[in-house]
C-alpha cells in the first residue's frame, strides 16, 4: 500500500523488485508517492502487514500492477494473510482489480 498525493493506492509488483515512487506517482497522474505507514495500511485494508492482499480490502482503492506481470502465464499474489498465496492469470487479476498496468519498478 502506498499514497499518491496523499491518497491510498494499492501496488502489485514482483516480490524481488522495489517500487519506483516516481513511476508510481506518474502512473496515477500524481506528483509524489510514498509507502503507507504500516498502521495506516492495516487500518485502510483490514489486513496485517505481511498479508495485505489487493483483493477484498475494506474499501476499493485505485490499484496498479507492474506491466511486466501481464507477460506471465500465471503469477502469485497475496491471499490475505501471511503465507497464503493465490496463483492466477495476471490479466484476470488486472480485470478483477480494475487495475492500471504501468512500469512501476525501479
Amino acid at each position: 500500500m502506498a499514497e499518491v498525493d496523499g491518497k491510498a493506492v494499492c501496488v502489485v509488483v514482483p516480490s524481488d523488485r522495489e517500487v519506483s515512487m516516481k513511476k508510481l506517482a506518474a502512473a496515477f497522474g500524481g506528483k509524489s508517492a510514498n509507502m503507507m505507514k504500516p498502521a495506516d495500511a492495516e487500518r485502510a485494508t483490514g489486513y496485517h502487514v505481511g498479508g495485505i492482499s489487493p483483493f477484498g480490502q475494506k474499501k476499493l482503492v485505485p490499484t496498479a500492477i507492474e506491466i511486466a506481470a501481464l507477460d506471465e502465464t500465471l503469477v502469485y499474489m497475496n491471499g490475505g494473510q501471511r503465507g497464503l498465496q493465490v496463483r492466477l492469470d495476471p490479466k484476470a487479476a488486472q480485470v478483477a482489480l480494475k487495475a492500471i498496468a504501468a512500469s512501476l519498478v525501479a
